[in-house]
């Protein structure tokens, strides 16, 4: 079984960042990874994913330029560097991992799942 701990949520101001960190433990998670987020009331959305190898990646239109996806494959630890946030980025964001080598924009095509940690932007 593989556990997906996220870490690095917090509250900040318009314009600023934040870097969310995904650490895999158990079984050895060699495949792609991505990250999705959910605001209150609404559905959960993806938001970045990348390969296995780190050589390809994802972004949905309303972060792209903003966000970036990478992994460290050594640590079992994948990142997403979030800058110029906006009051539309709060949300919870989710690490999720799936059993291929290609990264995915669809929710289902993840297998593991992290529980979540908060990202709030207001002044």
């Amino acid at each position: 079984q593989v556990q997906l701990v996220e870490s690095g949520g917090g509250s900040v101001q318009p314009g600023g960042s934040l870097r969310l960190s995904c650490a895999a433990s158990g079984r050895t998670l060699n495949a792609a990874m991505g990250w999705f987020r959910q605001a209150p009331g609404k559905e959960r959305l993806f938001v970045a994913a990348i390969t296995w190898t780190g050589g390809s990646t994802y972004y949905a239109d309303s972060v792209k330029g903003r966000f970036t996806i990478s992994r460290d494959n050594a640590k079992s630890t994948v990142y997403l560097q979030m800058n110029d946030l906006k009051p539309e980025d709060t949300a919870i964001y989710y690490c999720a991992g799936r059993k291929y080598l290609i990264g995915s924009r669809q929710l289902d095509d993840y297998d593991y799942w992290g529980q979540g940690t908060q990202v709030t932007v207001s002044s």
